[in-house]
């Protein structure tokens, strides 16, 4: 781009038309290289969703229109993968409608509504849905009221998400790179079943891997206030495929990483989990406000 604008005007549009080519040619292969594993038959269920769970290739998808699953149904995917949050506190979101006009409202429900912890989840929610599921969506709307809507009586107001953003997530200092979310490239290289701890702008955390996704928490055993250095995640004898139990190792107490750090001795003890999302193909953490600040 500079030695484009070197150049003049004339350049910089001769520039801008050839990258314009060239993405258009690898949009038109990328389509065509779908077309022959449809016709060899090879396009199927269990491709795509490999292909659409893969985060680079889902955004070219994306970009060139290619996407196989519509508006709805990924902003769908999306929440699913923030409602282990939501359960470990008593609650669940619930989406209301997508619309033509590009806006996705959705509903708070049980516990959730008010509940502090719920903002960063509901962040990590949006930003899921609207940043890498469906960035065609323009607004997406609240309802922090769910009482109101089980009587049948007007439910409480839409809040803009700007306006919940504002009380959520401090602004991001350009030179020290803090805020709420915080890039933890090192998450990565975490093998299945690998428990590790992190110190992540000031927060111990743990983190561990259960096939292609990554788990985080706070670095606290529910029960025993120990760090969970040294415990192990484990799937126990009969528990199905894709399943995590970590243990700690001081107490030997045990939590269902799936489900947010559920604890499994005692129903009213459970790890405090970490919302984890890849933004611009590195994986990142929200890190609580006064954490991070």
């Amino acid at each position: 781009m500079e030695a484009s604008a070197a150049g003049g005007t004339a350049a910089r549009a001769r520039a801008e038309e050839l990258v314009g080519c060239v993405t258009d040619l690898y949009g038109a292969g990328l389509g065509r290289i779908l077309e022959i594993l449809a016709e060899s038959g090879h396009l199927d269920d269990e491709l795509l969703e490999r292909l659409t769970g893969d985060d680079m290739v889902a955004s070219l998808l994306l970009v060139h229109d290619l996407h196989p699953y519509d508006v709805e149904t990924r902003v769908r995917q999306a929440l699913d993968t923030v409602r282990p949050y939501l359960g470990s506190h008593g609650g669940d979101v619930e989406l209301l409608d997508v619309s033509d006009a590009g806006v996705v409202r959705l509903r708070l429900l049980g516990s959730c509504d008010g509940c502090p912890s719920s903002s960063v989840t509901l962040q990590l929610a949006v930003e899921g849905a609207v940043e890498a599921a469906a960035p065609e969506m323009t607004r997406i709307e609240v309802e922090t009221s769910q009482s109101g809507a089980a009587s049948g009586e007007p439910v409480g107001p839409l809040i803009s998400v700007d306006s919940l953003f504002s009380h959520v997530a401090p602004p991001v200092d350009a030179v020290s790179g803090s805020g709420t979310w915080v890039a933890v490239p090192a998450l990565d290289s975490l093998t299945p079943g690998e428990l590790a701890g992190f110190e992540v702008a000031g927060l111990g955390i743990c983190a561990c891997r259960i096939g292609r996704e990554v788990f985080c928490f706070r670095d606290r055993c529910a029960h025993c206030g120990q760090s969970l250095a040294g415990g192990v995640v484990e799937r126990r004898p009969g528990d199905p495929i894709g399943s995590g139990i970590l243990r700690c190792a001081k107490c030997r107490s045990h939590y269902d990483v799936r489900r947010a750090g559920a604890g499994l001795d005692n129903a009213d003890e459970h790890l405090e989990p970490l919302p984890v999302l890849v933004r611009g193909g590195t994986t990142s953490i929200a890190v609580p406000s006064a954490v991070a600040s």
